[in-house]
């Protein structure tokens, strides 16, 4: 539906997202409108198109998705939209007295012929030339809103794609929309390849093959978490995305890809057994990863330190008694310049690290204590008693520009004399090559993570890689310490990672498994367990209770299972704000999780009469939604370390109901408990890695439900993905010339 009129009133306007609420008069009637302008002022013409819609507060509005200015060809209505402080400089006074002079002429002189303007008294010929420039930029970024919106593109888009391209951007896009995909963030493929086909591109034209190979190799990073393809691969899952035989198209994709060689984008050598294609930037990361970490582990080797009896101290005082294995994990760690701890739940790496942290402050060291994400973060400080924080809040976000960059770098290092790592195996390389330029020459660094758990989301293998390198110190723990009477959750994590079948004879306190055949049976217990039995059987918050689903999709997925628990736990309530971003219903009270980092979001954090703010918000941050504005979509998220954080509407599509999650989303935390549903599916998924990291989650009880035979058939599965990255291969070659230059 179409309405055209005058804006009468603008009710509230966002100018950073454009987000309108306005007054529109149209013949006799005067309507509500709401939805993003580009700019917008009183007295402007406007047609919109949209709907409308009942608001259970403001009642009747119309929601509008495209807009376009209309000029007026009334003299009365051309001095209104003049006088409205639309263009720069010209106001009610100087808009009259433009008019009164050229009449119905008024938008061609300004438009076509400028320096006219002079003419009318008061306005010199300088102005006259700046009036004109800026009638023409606005008319300019308008028809350019107009062309990308035809294309399902939004405001903030479309500003974004004007800023980058000025003018230029129709001609460009007209010509290469592909272009886009290198060169503005948010734009993807599929996105400009739609505007290439609606324009008639052919399809092996060299724009969209170059395209594609972005695409294909983003897109093996980002979801597979690679840094690198097989050659043939590569070629083959490019043929694929186009739609093109690559025996026919052999030519075009080697002359494409000779082009991105030669532009420095990607980088492709030879490693047995085949070539290799990787992104420029993944190369210089894990390089740079290598080179720091082989000069760290150089630089502290000839330490030598005895602490034998700051251990019997240690073991002392805390009446404990440390195997020859956890001693020898504390002795390397205070030695080496770089050292890795790894072992499952229960084998004692938080209190070696206590010990750690005890000898090294004897020896006036400054420590810093991190972790991947917030919860790991808080996990590691009440069991330490000591202050972390995450890597991203150590490094501190600073924003310079549209971004934000890390304040400590390589000119600025962190001031620590060591730095420890917990759960390492969730770092990605990105991180990991922000963190390592950080540390100074001298630094020591000590990871601790779980060698068992699932990779990192994000590309890279860097635990992996560090492992199979040979060259850090790394001290193995197996033996298990922490295991309280009648509790199975350690033991039957440690069988389930040696291949074996844990104990479900639901006789201890923490460990308990729920037969189930059917699908949506499976899906009816977790649910009621959540809600009603385990808060009742546990005397528990159900805020301590999260379910981990192996799935995203099906009848047990965490899309499912979160509508469920959401209807069940969090009603609709005429009390209760709600907003809808895609398919998702977010509601004042739902507990959300950030799916994506984002270094933007500012935060306040408040303790009493201490208050700290801040920027960035991460990938598996979980909170709940204070509030929503009815109006803007505006809402506010506590999340569960303190930190208050507002969301414009925009930027609400990261956040994804948390009532059950991902597993893989899971690492890092720990929850009170742990509901696990056992399914059938494939093996690439459904594997021990998978199992093994749920569990693991759990501190005080876990609940498996579904067959036996899954869970079986799980474990059995020893299959991991196997992650193309060269890390490894670097670390070795990084040593080799350390050690040259070292001796």
């Amino acid at each position: 539906m179409i309405l055209e009129g005058i804006i009468e009133e603008i009710i509230y306007r966002n100018d950073s997202n454009g987000y309108t609420v306005a007054m529109l008069s149209h013949g006799n009637e005067y309507t509500t409108i709401v939805g993003k302008f580009l700019t917008v002022n009183i007295g402007e013409n406007v047609r919109v198109n949209g709907k409308f819609v009942t608001n259970s507060k403001y009642g009747e509005q119309f929601c509008f998705e495209t807009s376009e200015t209309i000029y007026p060809s009334s003299i009365e209505g051309i001095k209104k939209y003049l006088s409205s402080g639309l263009i720069k400089g010209v106001g009610p006074v100087t808009a009259n007295a433009i008019v009164d002079t050229f009449k119905e002429n008024t938008f061609d002189i300004i438009e076509y012929t400028p320096e006219k303007l002079s003419l009318v008294k008061g306005i010199s010929e300088k102005k006259a030339q700046a009036i004109g420039e800026a009638f023409n930029d606005l008319k300019k970024i308008q028809n350019t809103v107009m062309f990308l919106q035809n294309y399902n593109i939004s405001t903030n888009m479309a500003l974004k794609i004007y800023s980058t391209y000025q003018d230029k951007t129709i001609s460009y896009i007209k010509e290469n929309p592909y272009r886009m995909v290198e060169e503005i963030d948010g734009i993807g493929f599929l996105t400009a390849d739609k505007i290439a086909r609606s324009m008639g591109l052919k399809l092996d034209s060299a724009f969209r093959i170059r395209a594609g190979m972005l695409h294909v190799l983003n897109e093996n990073s980002e979801k597979s978490g690679n840094t690198y393809m097989p050659q043939n691969m590569f070629i083959e899952n490019v043929s694929n995305l186009l739609g093109l035989n690559k025996e026919d198209n052999d030519t075009k994709f080697k002359d494409v890809l000779d082009n991105l060689l030669l532009d420095k984008v990607i980088i492709s050598f030879y490693k047995h057994p085949y070539n290799i294609v990787m992104l420029t930037k993944y190369y210089f990361l894990e390089t740079s990863v290598a080179q720091k970490l082989a000069l760290l582990n150089m630089s502290s080797r000839s330490s030598n330190l005895n602490v034998e009896d700051e251990i019997s101290q240690f073991e002392k005082i805390n009446k404990i008694e440390f195997d020859s294995d956890q001693k020898r994990a504390i002795i390397n760690s205070v030695n080496c310049g770089v050292s890795l701890i790894t072992g499952g739940p229960g084998t004692g790496k938080t209190t070696i690290i206590k010990c750690i942290m005890t000898i090294l402050r004897q020896h006036q060291n400054k420590i810093m204590l991190l972790a991947p994400t917030g919860r790991a973060a808080k996990r590691l400080s009440e069991s330490t008693n000591e202050q972390a924080k995450t890597i991203h809040r150590g490094l501190e976000v600073d924003f310079r520009g549209d971004k934000g960059v890390f304040v400590h770098n390589e000119t600025n290092p962190l001031d620590a004399d060591v730095v420890i790592v917990d759960e390492v195996s969730m770092v990605d390389i990105l991180l990991m090559n922000s963190l390592i330029k950080a540390l100074n020459r001298d630094c020591k660094l000590i990871l601790v993570g779980d060698k068992d758990q699932l990779p990192s989301v994000g590309a890279g293998n860097v635990l992996d890689d560090i492992l199979k390198s040979g060259i850090i110190s790394v001290s193995y723990l197996t033996k298990i310490f922490r295991q309280s009477e009648n509790s199975l959750i350690v033991s039957n994590a440690h069988l389930i990672n040696d291949g074996k079948m844990p104990v479900l004879d639901n006789s201890s306190s923490d460990f308990f498994f729920d037969q189930k055949t059917e699908l949506q049976d499976i899906k009816n217990t977790i649910v009621e367990m959540v809600t009603k039995r385990i808060p009742k059987f546990k005397n528990l918050d159900v805020s301590k209770i999260q379910v981990l689903a192996p799935l995203k999709a099906g009848i047990c997925g965490i899309e499912s299972l979160n509508q469920n628990l959401q209807n069940i736990l969090n009603p609709p309530s005429v009390m209760k704000v709600e907003i809808i971003i895609g398919s998702s219903v977010f509601r004042e009270g739902d507990k959300v999780m950030q799916m994506s980092n984002n270094y933007d979001l500012r935060w306040i954090k408040k303790d009493g009469y201490y208050s700290e703010e801040g920027a960035g918000v991460f990938n598996g941050d979980i909170g709940y939604i204070h509030k929503i504005d009815r109006n803007t979509g505006e809402t506010i998220i506590w999340f569960e370390d303190g930190r208050e954080c507002v969301y414009p509407r925009t930027e609400i599509h990261q956040l994804s109901l948390a009532y059950a999650i991902t597993i893989h989303k899971s690492q890092g935390s720990e929850f009170d408990v742990v509901v696990i549903p056992i399914i059938s599916g494939t093996g690439l998924i459904l594997n021990r890695n998978l199992i093994y990291t749920a569990v693991t989650r759990a501190k005080k009880m876990v609940v498996l439900v579904g067959e036996k035979s899954n869970l079986k058939r799980m474990i059995s599965n020893a299959y991991t993905v196997q992650r193309f990255t060269m890390l490894k291969d670097f670390l070795i070659n990084a040593n080799e010339k350390a050690k040259e230059l070292f001796g």
